[in-house]
C-alpha cells in the first residue's frame, strides 16, 4: 500500500490542473474562471506539481 496516496493525490492534481488550464483559455464555458488567463497559467504549474507528486509517489513504489 505504500506509494498509494502520493500516487492518488499527483494524478488529482493533474486533472485539475488540466481543466483549470483548458478553462483559463476558454475551452470550458459556464465557469467565473471561463477565459480568465490566471487560470490559464496556474493550471499548468498545479499540473507540473501534480506530475512531479506522481514520479515520487511511482518511485517510492519500487523501493
Amino acid at each position: 500500500m505504500r506509494g498509494w496516496l502520493p500516487l492518488t493525490l499527483g494524478l488529482l492534481a493533474v486533472v485539475i490542473g488540466a481543466v483549470w488550464t483548458v478553462q483559463g483559455l476558454g475551452y470550458i464555458s459556464g465557469s467565473v474562471m471561463t477565459d480568465e488567463k490566471i487560470w490559464a497559467v496556474i493550471g499548468p504549474l498545479v499540473t507540473a506539481a501534480g506530475l512531479m507528486v506522481l514520479w515520487l509517489g511511482l518511485r517510492s513504489r519500487r523501493r
